[in-house]
């Protein structure tokens, strides 16, 4: 096998300078860890249990897992030779202003700031944060202030606690960010290194010690005595699942806004979305084939009526008591910590990137004369986010994300044929497989979701339909003011 960083040392020995300021410093064994940290957060920990509730069935959780893998994998094929051809700090910012023009662009910053990456960071700081209560349990208000909430939608007051560590973990990591991608490139190598570790850790000692059965994978298909929340059905069932699992895989997209700070980026960034992507599929299948080995669907499904219940943490409490309960909790810890950090070192380049185009607030735009980090676009971003964190639960801001990310994701994958038309001559290191089958599928299933998601989640797509269109007016202040001062 090939050393990731020492088969492009004749590319990687001198550290680019991008003309927004940024440096080219981050190999293509950090990209792999970033995307990887990315992806594994919160999810693979916590998302079981609903997803379980959902669908009923053994086989149709891992169905579902394996399902989302390759949706995601289609999504992560299409996005890398995209990535090949625009390597540029904002990521989808910077696709989007080549396919489809500034103001679809805006758009998707303006979303990205107001709910999808900024709620990614809030929602898994936010795990981390419960985790956390789990092994030293933080104090609470009053029932009365708890209940206490703006307009039924949010309960700003309740499990405070929480909460209030979330955001101190927000402030903490925004400000390792702040010194350096270097720093937060570290961070995110050991913290996922570990992880995985922790992880081949649970899988074996779940195989050779629990009390485990075989039989806890039977029905492969539909239970016959399942009573469905949807009222789809089992398809509304498995798509409320797949909402689930599709959070746990999210963030595979989010090293294209590195862009400017990968180097060779047109070459590793391709490269890193495949090999990060299957090797995560393969991890949270086998995971999830030990969380059902040890503890049955029904018992995980019944962990969603008890706050701050994590089906892993229940897993290897069953058969090590708290010492077991206590090894995932810090495991989820590690994971969580490690992933908030992954998280909020890409995202802020969207908005430096808006922020250069004039298209975000002025401030955004400065890049760290001795950092070489967008330093105010990482305080905005923690600020906002921890006002997320305040706003809502883990589920409810995941759900949002998911049903907003989506709509740019096949926005993206449909830019794979845009693309092709427009700049058939460009240069491409990497050309998605199976053309045109892969992007093609991936856009339909887009579609397919947001659809769904709206007659399934009427209320968390609203909130996110709102959020996205509250970009018109801001973009045409934004507009308005660039071409002023452009005058």
């Amino acid at each position: 096998m090939i050393s990731p960083d020492m088969s492009q040392k004749n590319h990687d020995s001198e550290p680019e300078i991008h003309a927004s300021g940024l440096i080219a410093r981050l190999t293509l064994f950090t990209a792999c860890m970033i995307i990887m940290g990315n992806m594994i957060g919160s999810g693979v920990f916590k998302k079981s249990a609903p997803m379980a509730a959902e669908v009923q069935s053994p086989g149709l959780l891992i169905a579902c897992w394996i399902i989302a893998g390759i949706v995601t994998l289609f999504g992560a094929l299409s996005n890398a030779e995209v990535a090949g051809i625009i390597a540029e700090p904002g990521g989808f910012y910077q696709f989007f202003k080549r396919m489809y023009g500034r103001g679809f662009a805006f758009l998707y910053g303006w979303s990205s700031f107001t709910i999808i990456q900024t709620a990614s960071v809030a929602s898994i700081a936010y795990v981390f944060g419960e985790s956390a209560n789990s092994l030293f349990t933080f104090p609470r208000l009053p029932e009365v202030y708890e209940q206490w909430s703006v307009f039924g939608l949010f309960y700003p007051l309740d499990n405070m606690g929480v909460k209030a560590f979330t955001i101190a973990t927000i402030v903490a990591l925004s400000t390792a960010n702040y010194f350096g991608a270097v720093f937060g490139g570290i961070i995110a190598n050991i913290s996922t290194a570990l992880k995985l570790t922790g992880i081949a850790l649970v899988v074996i000692l779940g195989l050779a010690i629990s009390n485990g059965a075989a039989e806890n994978f039977v029905p492969l298909g539909p239970s016959e005595t399942a009573k469905y929340n949807s009222s789809l059905g089992l398809f509304g069932a498995m798509f409320a699942a797949f909402l689930g699992a599709f959070w746990a895989y999210d963030g595979w997209n989010n090293i294209t806004s590195l862009g400017a700070e990968v180097r060779n980026a047109k070459r590793n960034i391709p490269i890193a979305l495949t090999v990060a992507t299957l090797g995560v599929m393969a991890v949270y299948c086998i995971i999830n084939a030990v969380y059902i080995y040890v503890l049955p669907v029904e018992k995980m499904a019944a962990l969603t009526q008890q706050q701050n219940s994590i089906v892993a943490v229940e897993v290897m409490r069953s058969f090590m008591g708290e010492r077991g309960a206590t090894f995932i909790a810090v495991l989820i810890l590690l994971s969580t910590f490690g992933a908030t950090n992954c998280q909020l070192m890409p995202h802020s380049r969207v908005y430096f990137a808006m922020a250069r185009d004039g298209l975000f607030f002025r401030a955004a735009s400065k890049c760290h004369p001795q950092h070489r980090t967008p330093s105010n676009a990482i305080i905005i971003q923690a600020v906002w986010a921890s006002m997320l964190v305040v706003s809502g639960t883990f589920d409810q801001l995941t759900d949002m994300v998911i049903f907003a990310s989506f709509f740019f994701y096949g926005a993206t994958a449909f830019g794979v044929f845009v693309l092709r038309r427009t700049m058939p001559d460009a240069p491409r290191a990497y050309k998605v497989p199976l053309y045109p089958f892969i992007p093609a599928f991936f856009v339909v299933f887009c579609v397919v979701l947001i659809v769904v998601t709206i007659f399934q989640a009427p209320k968390n797509a609203g909130i996110g339909i709102f959020l996205m269109l509250s970009a018109i007016p801001f973009y045409y202040l934004w507009k308005n003011r660039a071409e002023t001062s452009d005058d």
